[in-house]
């Protein structure tokens, strides 16, 4: 069974920094391209990143660039999302996810709220 637990959320200001993390175990997660999304009140899920599981490729989406920075750290089973430069906007529930196809997400976490006050 694969567990994927996600921290690190929380309420912040407007300008502030968050870091997610995403602890994964059941699975070899060194194997795994793993991938954050988010999902705001009414809104479909989106990807915000994704990260091969070498870490030699990352992805970001449009709103993402330049202000987060998605990596991981595969000898302690763990993902992260360095999120800066937060804004009202970015306000929603963040998920991470592990495949072993690109794109192909198999296992979810339960999410971790972030909520950005202006």
């Amino acid at each position: 069974q694969v567990i994927l637990e996600e921290s690190g959320g929380g309420l912040v200001q407007a300008g502030a920094s968050l870091r997610l993390s995403c602890a994964a175990s059941g699975r070899t997660f060194s194997s795994s391209n793993m991938a954050w999304f988010r999902q705001a009140p009414g809104k479909e899920r989106e990807l915000v990143s994704a990260i091969l599981w070498s870490g030699g490729y990352r992805e970001y989406a449009d709103f993402a660039k330049g202000r987060f920075t998605i990596s991981r750290d595969n000898d302690r089973n763990t993902g992260y999302l360095q999120m800066d430069s937060l804004q009202p906007e970015d306000t929603a529930v963040y998920y991470c996810t592990i495949g072993s196809i690109w794109k192909r997400w198999e296992y979810w976490g339960q999410g971790t709220q972030v909520t950005v006050s202006s």
